[in-house]
């Protein structure tokens, strides 16, 4: 790999920010609120803790395949094989092109009410402007789009930040803190609801893993990449805390419910200027670009290590080597991300999103328990070894069991049609039958 070619750490956190910061803070924030009262705060905390032992997993078993693309995947595949690595592989690919799907709509939707337009098929069409011109950008080469990425980066966090100032100067141009604000209901304060609202969030915090997916790319190599996922993952919910707190500043803890714009009702709760919620209708509208292209570079290159593996045809590992972009791997996940607007159901979409994500996540611990008790050493290593990786697994376990039954239906299914298509393929290839003793 060309050194020129090559991304600094500083690019790798901004990518990881990238695909972190989406919609997710600027729609989820106040349905946390709305579930969990004040506690939405404790509920950004236990699941950022969440996402830094998944970081941390995801540093230790980058360093140790510091030129593997795959992430959850390519883990998966040298711990325990085709198998698992195969149906690992493929999860985690539709969540991420289904994301960009999700994502790109989020787009489409605050484009079309910004512009007060009522066409209820023009979020499709705007996102389907967005996916086409931010494969572009991919298939342009990966420097480019990351440098892209950080840009668009650098204005949502700023817009963020301005959202959080004005929140300070709301109080203290008001007469002070008002703690009825953070006042819990009775409802909101059960164990019941703090999970209910941190399964909400996990999916706010989704998406760091595309650090990961980038290693080969990253300055530094794997140590690198599990530094720049720990620090995004620290960075966002830093971010996280400062937006639900500026929103109780701003409006009490029962005025909020299930809203697809909680910023801007808390804005003109508090009489704001109209350039503020410019302001912050431009943030929503760089962070789901932005989010887009992450996702749709993490799509690309997990394809693209599958196709390496050769467990998908050869077509997939098709590498332009003079752009630095796998071109067939970046066309295939824009269709797909276009084919999934039209499925009618964001929920479905969003459900086989959340489900892959969560079981990548989940066979990524046990990858890294593969790997210590077989001696392997790295230099990057995750400290409270085996307690954070058995706390990390239980906890998406949780996560797993709380989803609604019907990510849960859709999730199984797509399990299971995996298995059958694996062994089918198997069968085809006429490959031995593998037999192992598990117990004495």
């Amino acid at each position: 790999m060309k050194e020129d070619h090559k991304i600094s750490p500083i690019l790798a956190i901004a990518v990881g920010l990238g695909a972190i910061i989406g919609a997710g803070i600027f729609v989820l924030s106040g349905t946390a609120i709305s579930l969990a009262g004040a506690n939405a705060l404790l509920a950004f905390v236990i699941v950022g803790i969440v996402a830094i032992i998944i970081a941390l997993e995801f540093g230790e078993l980058g360093a140790l395949f510091p030129h593997l693309r795959g992430a959850s995947y390519s883990f998966v595949y040298q711990a325990f094989g085709s198998e698992l690595g195969f149906i690992t592989g493929i999860l985690m690919y539709f969540s991420f092109a289904t994301a960009v799907s999700v994502v790109a709509l989020g787009f489409g939707s605050y484009l079309t009410s910004i512009l007060g337009m009522t066409s209820s098929t023009a979020p499709i069409v705007f996102a389907i402007v967005l996916i086409a011109v931010l494969s572009t950008v991919a298939a342009f080469g990966l420097k480019k789009a990351v440098k892209t990425d950080f840009i668009l980066v650098i204005i949502k966090v700023v817009a963020l930040l301005v959202f959080i100032g004005f929140a300070i100067f709301f109080v203290s141009s008001t007469g002070g803190l008002k703690l009825g604000n953070f006042a819990t209901s009775v409802s909101q304060g059960t164990v019941g609801a703090l999970f209910a609202a941190s399964i909400v969030i996990f999916f706010a915090y989704s998406g760091f893993q595309t650090i990961v997916t980038l290693t080969p790319r990253i300055k530094g190599g794997g140590r690198a990449a599990g530094r720049a996922t720990f620090y995004a993952v620290l960075i966002s919910m830093a971010l996280y805390l400062g937006i639900v707190v500026a929103l109780l500043l701003m409006v009490p803890s029962s005025s909020f419910s299930i809203s697809g714009d909680p910023l801007a009702n808390a804005l003109k709760h508090a009489s704001a200027p109209g350039w503020l919620l410019v302001i912050v209708d431009i943030g929503a509208l760089v962070a789901t670009a932005s989010a887009t292209l992450a996702m749709m570079l993490a799509a690309s290159m997990a394809v693209y290590q599958m196709g390496e593996n050769k467990l998908l045809p050869k077509q997939f590992r098709q590498y332009n080597k003079k752009r630095d972009a796998p071109q067939n791997a970046i066309l295939v996940s824009a269709i797909i991300g276009v084919v999934m607007l039209f499925s009618g159901n964001i929920f479905i979409m969003a459900a086989i999103s959340n489900f892959g994500l969560l079981f990548a996540y989940l066979m990524t611990g046990f990858a890294v328990i593969h790997f210590r008790r077989k001696g392997a050493v790295s230099d990057f290593r995750m400290p409270l070894y085996p307690y954070l990786p058995v706390i990390g697994m239980v906890a998406i376990l949780l996560f797993i069991i709380g989803m609604p039954n019907e990510a849960l239906v859709i999730g199984l299914i797509m399990t299971l049609s995996l298995i059958v298509i694996y062994y089918a393929l198997r069968e085809v290839r006429d490959k031995k039958v593998v037999r192992i003793r598990l117990f004495k």
